[in-house]
């Protein structure tokens, strides 16, 4: 069972945001300044390795946007579901989107006894 999944409106904005930047990415943040928001990044700008997670692919158009989370964070979201959804807005600057006036954020719900 997918992890991840992705509104309309978000993928939009991955279209011009894959557009104008080519592969991309996902990590969701775990907080501190940024938030706790779904950060998007050029593929391979943000680093992940065994400390990682690996959610889940999404597909936008012919192009598979992956989306990653922390270990130690997945520990505490494991039992969830999570879609990537976008808001006018100021996020992080981090993120492609901020320039856009938009913002991903993530809206999670509780995996029923099927998908657990």
């Amino acid at each position: 069972m997918p992890r991840v999944a992705l509104t309309r409106e978000a993928a939009d904005v991955l279209r011009r945001l894959l557009a104008d930047h080519g592969d991309l990415m996902f990590h969701q943040s775990g907080g501190c300044c940024d938030g706790s928001a779904p950060m998007c990044y050029p593929a391979g700008e943000f680093r992940t390795g065994s400390s990682d997670v690996h959610l889940g692919d999404l597909a936008v158009d012919s192009s598979v946007v992956p989306v990653w989370m922390s270990a130690a964070q997945f520990e505490y979201w494991s039992h969830t579901h999570l879609t990537i959804d976008v808001v006018p807005g100021r996020g992080s600057g981090f993120s492609l989107e901020a320039p856009l006036g938009m913002r991903f954020l993530v809206r999670s719900r509780l995996l029923d006894e099927v998908e657990l």
